[in-house]
C-alpha cells in the first residue's frame, strides 16, 4: 500500500516546518508528501524549498483563495493508494501514518477520521482541548456506533484515492470543506471509520478575536452544509436524523435559552449557570484524566465565557446563513504562533 500526504498551505511560515517534519518523522514513512502553496506572501515558499526533494511542492499564483481549491490542485499529483489530508498548523503523532495504513487493510473502509488534540499554548487553547476530549471521546464515539460520523476532521483525515476520485469532488461553496466531503461520503453509502489512535495536534486560537473568527467559520460552514445537503436521501436513516437534530435543533434551542432565561428570571438564570458549571467541572476532570493534562482542571471558569461565545456565534450564523442567506468564502485565519513538538 502506498500512502501520500496532501497538505494545503497559505502564509504558514510559523507552523509549516514543524508540520512537515512531523510528516517525515513517522514510524511508517509516507511514500509521498504533496504541499500546495496557495499564493503565500510570507516565508512559506522559502521554508518549503529547504526540504528539497523530500516533498513535492505545487505553487499556485495568484492564490485560489480557499482550502478546498488548494486541495483540488493537489489531488491530480497524488500517487498513493491512500492519501492523508492535514493542515499546515498541525503536527502528526509519529504513529499516525502507521495507524492509517492499518485502518485501510480493511477493504470496506473508504475514509478514516482521526483524533484531534490541541497544542499547549494557553488557557484558551486548553478550553479547546477540553472540547475536543469531550466531543471525541463521548459524542464522536456515539456517532461511530450510529455509523454517522458528523465530520471527518480536515486536520486528521485519510481517503482511499480511487474511491475519492470516483465518487467525491471538491466544491467551493462552503467554508468547511471537510464537512462537505463527509456529507458526500454518507450520501454515497461509503464507510467511514473513526480511529482514536490516529492522533494529530493542531494549533487553536490563542486569543478571543481569532477564536470568534474560527467559530464563525465552523458554525457558518455547518449551517451552509446543512442547507446544501438537505434532501430526502440524507434523512432517510433515523440515526442521521437523531444526530443532526441533536447538533442543530437542540443546539439552537440551547443557545437561545442560554441568553433568554436570565432575561426572564435572573434567579433561574443563575441556577442554570450553576448547573452548567457543575457539569463542566465533572467533564474537565474526565478530560484531564483522559488527555493526561492537569491544566484542563483550570478550564471551568474561563469556559463559562467560551460557552456564551459559542452560543452567540451559533445563533449569529444561523441568522446569517439561513435567514439572511449570506455566505462567507475564502481562507479564515487565526493568529499563528511558532510551534514545535514540545507543545504536543
Amino acid at each position: 500500500m502506498k500512502l501520500s500526504i496532501l497538505l494545503p498551505a497559505h502564509n504558514e511560515e510559523k507552523a509549516i516546518r514543524a508540520c512537515i517534519e512531523s510528516c517525515l518523522n513517522q514510524t511508517r514513512k509516507p511514500d509521498q508528501i504533496v504541499v500546495v502553496n496557495d499564493g503565500s506572501t510570507d516565508r512559506t515558499q522559502r521554508i518549503l524549498k529547504s526540504f528539497g526533494k523530500k516533498i513535492e511542492v505545487i505553487t499556485v499564483y495568484p492564490a485560489g483563495g480557499t482550502k478546498s481549491k488548494a486541495q483540488e490542485k493537489g489531488i491530480p499529483h497524488i500517487n498513493g493508494d491512500v492519501f492523508i489530508t492535514t493542515d499546515a498548523d498541525t503536527i502528526l503523532d509519529k504513529r499516525f501514518v502507521e495507524r492509517i495504513e492499518k485502518d485501510f487493510e480493511d477493504p470496506s473502509v473508504a475514509a478514516v477520521g482521526g483524533y484531534v488534540r490541541s497544542l499547549r499554548i494557553n488557557r484558551l487553547t486548553a478550553c479547546r482541548a477540553y472540547d475536543y476530549s469531550v466531543g471525541q471521546n463521548i459524542h464522536k464515539r456515539a456517532q461511530d456506533i450510529l455509523e454517522f460520523m458528523l465530520v471527518i476532521p480536515g486536520a486528521a483525515s485519510a481517503f482511499r484515492t480511487a474511491v475519492f476520485r470516483k465518487n467525491i469532488k471538491f466544491d467551493h461553496d462552503t467554508v468547511t470543506e471537510d464537512l462537505d466531503t463527509t456529507y458526500r461520503f454518507h450520501k454515497k453509502g461509503l464507510r467511514i471509520k473513526y480511529d482514536r489512535e490516529a492522533i494529530v495536534y493542531t494549533q487553536d486560537p490563542e486569543n478571543f478575536h481569532s477564536y470568534i473568527n474560527q467559530m464563525r467559520r465552523w458554525y457558518g460552514g455547518g449551517w451552509q452544509n446543512l442547507k446544501k445537503h438537505w434532501s430526502a436521501d440524507l434523512f432517510d436513516d433515523p440515526r442521521r436524523m437523531l444526530e443532526l437534530s441533536l447538533v442543530y435543533v437542540e443546539g439552537l434551542v440551547y443557545s437561545v435559552l442560554l441568553f433568554l432565561i436570565p432575561l426572564i428570571n435572573i434567579q433561574l438564570g443563575l441556577q442554570l449557570i450553576f448547573v452548567l458549571f457543575f457539569f463542566v467541572v465533572l467533564q474537565s476532570i474526565y478530560a484531564a484524566v483522559k488527555e493526561r493534562r492537569m491544566d484542563l482542571l483550570l478550564v471551568p471558569l474561563l469556559y463559562l465565557s467560551v460557552m456564551h461565545i459559542n452560543a452567540w456565534v451559533f445563533i449569529e450564523q444561523f441568522v446569517r446563513q439561513i435567514i439572511l442567506r449570506k455566505t462567507n468564502q475564502g481562507w479564515f485565519f487565526i493568529r499563528r504562533v511558532n510551534i514545535d513538538q514540545s507543545m504536543t
